[in-house]
């Protein structure tokens, strides 16, 4: 069987699998996420045992240190994701929910329902927890999923599958709502975003070559970023030691994560008191500082930052919106006119006044764990929730009504 037929195969499954999780209810599928809650628990010694045979692979194999972090499944991370998975159970299902509704002179009434797309196709890189977050949000939506790991993962992911259906088995919904392609040619991820007709979306979660690649390949629709190239902007009526405190929490504490700040923006006026205070922080931190043209539009995810000198807010801005990925942008500040400016006009998915950027999440929005993140801005942008998982239809409902 070739690779395309296995993909294809994999489809028609989750087709049928789609059609039937619309027949459950709520109550339903949070007792099936809680099954599979409590099926990754009791799963965690062979989890982190594949785990750390993949870990050690990578690192035989010289992958590069950011994607050892994303690959490597901490008693932290792991619990987070079990977590996240719980915390779904408690927000509400947007499935059959009323976006609005009206009645018509002609005597008709019209409801926009949200509905679930169907099938959900995933493709990721390095991070296996991506696995269950993205399997739990499209359960709760009542969307199939078909998940495609990288290589350097196939151990951790092939553990997180097995837990997640022995979870829906139990809970008496159709397995093939979960799968998992064993495929590791190449050749997976364009049968997959080919599928015209058994995938109705895909998203994928890496690099900028693989999200790339997907969209030159893709006959449906992608919901994706390409890259996080996030700014922090101190403004000439900043509160210093407040800046330096969001840079920090921007720039180190998760380097790897596409919210990480890679370009600090600094006011002239302030930049003589704030430029030796940040290469004190450098220092201390291991942070590099680049200070050439040449590396404004780089997402670096580590421990590298770019920084530049702008005359005042409106030079900002422009920067921002010329260098930028439209992620995550943020202005320390305590002038609310210059506030309202960046906020307005920086065409971001998130926009942050003295706030550190690494809040672009969909657990921080409340939204449990997210799919991805979008800095589209046609169906969704920022984090990708429950509601990001969803389309609408129109229900017309009368009384023998025909139009004249």
């Amino acid at each position: 069987m070739t690779v395309e037929e296995q993909i294809h195969e994999m489809g028609v499954k989750a087709r049928a699998a789609a059609t039937a999780l619309r027949a459950f209810t709520t109550a339903q599928k949070n007792a099936a996420l809680t099954a599979i809650a409590d099926a990754l628990d009791a799963a965690k010694p062979q989890i982190d045992a594949a785990n750390a045979e993949d870990v050690a692979a990578a690192q035989a194999n010289g992958l590069a240190p950011a994607l050892v972090d994303r690959l490597t499944l901490t008693p932290a991370r792991f619990k987070s994701m079990v977590d996240g998975v719980r915390y779904i159970v408690e927000l509400e299902d947007p499935v059959g929910t009323d976006i609005w509704t009206r009645t018509r002179p002609s005597g008709i009434s019209i409801r926009k329902v949200r509905e679930p797309f169907g099938v959900v196709a995933v493709v990721f890189e390095s991070r296996p927890n991506v696995f269950v977050d993205t399997a739990a949000l499209c359960l709760k939506t009542s969307n199939a999923i078909i998940l495609r790991g990288g290589k350097e993962a196939l151990r951790s992911n092939a553990a997180l599958n097995e837990a997640v259906r022995a979870g829906l088995a139990k809970a008496g919904l159709p397995a093939d709502a979960v799968q998992l392609v064993p495929i590791t040619d190449h050749a997976a991820v364009p049968a997959l975003v080919r599928s015209v007709g058994l995938v109705d979306v895909a998203i994928p979660r890496g690099g900028e070559r693989l999200i790339r690649a997907m969209c030159e390949a893709a006959l449906i629709p992608v919901l994706k970023h390409y890259k996080g190239v996030c700014h922090v902007y101190v403004d000439d009526a900043a509160d210093l030691d407040m800046a330096l405190k969001i840079l920090d929490n921007a720039k180190v504490q998760r380097p790897s994560a596409c919210n990480a700040a890679e370009t600090l923006l600094v006011a002239a006026k302030v930049a003589g008191a704030f430029l030796p205070r940040v290469e004190e922080w450098a220092k201390e931190r291991g942070v590099t500082l680049h200070e050439t043209d040449a590396d404004w539009s780089r997402e670096y995810l580590s421990l590298d930052l770019n920084v530049g000198i702008v005359h005042d807010v409106d030079e900002a801005i422009a920067h921002v919106n010329a260098y930028g990925s439209h992620h995550s942008d943020c202005i320390v500040t305590n002038d609310a006119a210059h506030a309202a400016q960046f906020l307005r006009d920086v065409d971001s998915a998130a926009v942050y006044h003295n706030v550190s950027t690494r809040f672009t999440d969909g657990a921080e929005f409340g939204m449990g764990a997210e799919i991805g993140i979008s800095t589209d801005k046609l169906h969704a942008r920022g984090p990708m929730g429950l509601e990001e998982l969803t389309t609408y239809k129109y229900v017309v409902t009368g009384d023998g009504v025909v139009r004249s």
